[in-house]
């Protein structure tokens, strides 16, 4: 029962907030924002999604590849595909990326090994959008001077701030002196894949691409319904909307984007309608981009029945060629 709980938990999080936004949100400007896409922006949105994938899951294989572990290019690319697909369907976002190093493991000689290189893997994306997210908030003034309004309204943040400093580095301090043996591991995998010699430059450059391709398929989504905003204003916006999305808390980040979209567009001075309308249409976006990881699922089911009925038959002659030896 409970990760069915968890599953409707996270369901009822995606509703609740969408609920809210659609109650909170002027319905005539809700309604005025969201313009008929166009099919030649939409197009090129799920053109740039194929490199993507096949970006990402090329980082995949070298991270996997630096820490010892086979993995060819052609089966990354269908497993993230899948795992694509599945974080879009699944409460959580991550139970895709799950599944890929569940295989990953079972075909590996080192299982623990296949996990934390999908850790890695993902890791090196997020801190590479966190920060082109910071180098944003520092080129948009607008949206810098919101945030900083922001926190100047919470007395206590410098507080906070300072205590969780203070327990990171113990913490810190603690795992350097007395290190158990995950720990170790998972520390040496770092260094070995992320850091490490020109590791970094290729990570870096790597995760560099894969961001910048999701940036460019959320600015297309906002041209693809008309929104009338320039790059230099739009594109510091995008990046922490889609660093809201690798919370685990909704379905494929729906409510959570939307959220997120209104308040940074209101940061930045926008209609939050509008915002929330190109976070919508990114969203179906992106889950139609996923669409062949749903087919790929289904072609390797058909084939273990049809492997499963093969094995179940039984042994013809020879000559009759109903079975071959392999």
């Amino acid at each position: 029962m409970r990760p069915a709980n968890a599953t409707l938990a996270r369901l009822g999080v995606s509703l609740v907030l969408l609920g809210v936004i659609a109650w909170q949100l002027d319905a005539r400007a809700l309604r005025d924002a969201f313009v008929a896409p166009a099919p030649g922006w939409l197009l090129l949105a799920l053109a740039i999604s194929v490199p993507q994938v096949v970006l990402s899951a090329w980082r995949w294989r070298l991270t996997a590849r630096r820490m010892g572990l086979t993995l060819p290019l052609r089966r990354a690319v269908a497993e993230y595909y899948v795992a694509t697909f599945l974080n879009q369907v699944l409460p959580g976002g991550v139970i895709g990326d799950a599944s890929r190093a569940w295989r990953h493991a079972r075909s590996s000689s080192d299982r623990p090994r296949a996990w934390r290189a999908v850790i890695i893997e993902r890791l090196s994306g997020q801190l590479m959008l966190a920060l082109i997210a910071i180098v944003g908030l520092l080129a948009s003034p607008t949206l810098r001077d919101s945030v900083l309004s922001g926190l100047a309204r919470l007395g206590n943040a410098p507080v906070v701030l300072t205590t969780g400093i203070i327990v990171l580095s113990g913490l810190a301090i603690w795992g350097y002196r007395r290190p158990p043996t995950w720990l170790r591991d998972t520390l040496g995998d770092l260094s070995t894949a992320l850091v490490a010699s020109r590791m970094w430059l290729w990570q870096c450059l790597s995760s560099l691409g894969v961001v910048a391709s999701y940036i460019a398929v959320y600015a297309i989504t906002a041209r693809a319904i008309g929104a009338d905003i320039d790059l230099a204003t739009l594109l510091p916006l995008i990046p922490p909307v889609l660093m809201v999305m690798a919370i685990p808390l909704s379905v494929a980040g729906w409510g959570l984007r939307e959220s997120a979209a209104a308040l940074v567009w209101i940061g930045a001075g926008l209609d939050p309608a509008q915002g929330v309308a190109i976070s919508l249409i990114y969203g179906v976006i992106v889950l139609i981009s996923s669409l062949p990881g749903a087919w790929l699922l289904c072609h390797r089911r058909r084939q273990r029945r049809d492997h499963d009925t093969s094995a179940g038959a039984p042994l013809t002659s020879k000559s009759g060629g109903g079975c071959h030896a392999r």
